[in-house]
């Protein structure tokens, strides 16, 4: 059994940006600038935020956040979103989800700039992805391509099963796989027979938020395993997959934290840099 370390392989992407960031201000012009919108108090959203300020610092991005009660109007979250839109020096805005009830997310979303989108949850990324068109791609769902990419096997062909069907993670993550020529399964709690159809999985992939629910007996012998998860318990993030008994059966594997998290802040960030460019369109 191999783990997937999401650190090491976001290392290239992270001098690149780190690169690109000095090159532009040694140019004189202004470092890229993102702003991420949080609201209410998700646990894996915190936990994510946190990310990527931490690496906004680390890599010369301009970072801000924007956290918000969990009780705040539609009007007042558009308001703020509209500001964001017409601000020169924001060039990315990352609104982060899920959010309260109330609000309809879909709406909200699709508010912001498609220019500044950089997570592709907006009606005009979402159509030009699922069409093959340039557009910002969903990072979380671009992390996990990348990664298993990192191990070196031949995606097309393969027996996939994507353990989630949330517009921001599994159905993205199935076009992408897709568009590798895998042959994709998307299974959901409605799914009958779960534990069957992912033991057959040459690849999978479980974005659920449901920690510890895949088990070894979820996991065909030799698989690769791709965990999504992020939830907050007793202060420690966890993954969808039970670690200790899924990585006696896996060849691959990606640990909670240091996985799939670690590239996903990397990737987004590089999206931030494409923004400022305005070479995404």
């Amino acid at each position: 059994m191999d783990i997937i370390d999401g650190k090491a392989v976001a290392q290239k992407y992270k001098d690149e940006i780190a690169d690109f960031v000095q090159k532009r201000v040694e140019a004189g012009l202004r470092a890229p600038s993102m702003v991420t919108i949080l609201v209410g108090n998700d646990g894996g959203s915190i936990y994510y935020m946190s990310n990527q300020k931490k690496l906004c610092e680390k890599l010369g991005v301009k970072f801000r956040d924007i956290v918000l009660d969990e009780n705040i109007s539609e009007d007042e979250l558009l308001e703020i979103i509209n500001k964001l839109n017409q601000d020169e020096e924001t060039d990315a805005i990352m609104l982060l989800v899920p959010l309260p009830k109330h609000i309809n997310e879909k709406k909200i979303t699709s508010f912001i700039s498609y220019k500044k989108d950089i997570d592709g949850l907006t009606d005009i990324n979402c159509g030009r992805f699922y069409k093959g068109e340039k557009s910002f791609i969903p990072c979380t769902p671009k992390s996990v391509l990348e990664l298993i990419k990192s191990t070196g096997i031949n995606i097309s062909g393969k027996n996939t099963v994507v353990l989630g069907r949330s517009n921001i993670v599994g159905k993205p993550v199935a076009q992408l796989l897709l568009n590798e020529n895998a042959t994709v399964t998307i299974c959901h709690s409605k799914t009958q027979n779960l534990k069957e159809i992912c033991s057959k999985a040459d690849i999978l992939v479980a974005a659920i938020g449901r920690p510890g629910f895949v088990t070894a007996d979820y996991i065909k012998e030799g698989a690769i395993v791709i965990d999504v998860g992020t939830t907050m318990i007793e202060g420690k993030v966890k993954g969808d997959v039970n670690f200790e008994e899924v990585s006696k059966k896996a060849d691959y594997i990606t640990p909670v934290p240091g996985g799939v998290g670690s590239l996903t802040t990397t990737m987004l960030i590089k999206n931030v840099c494409e923004a400022s460019m305005g070479n995404v369109y």
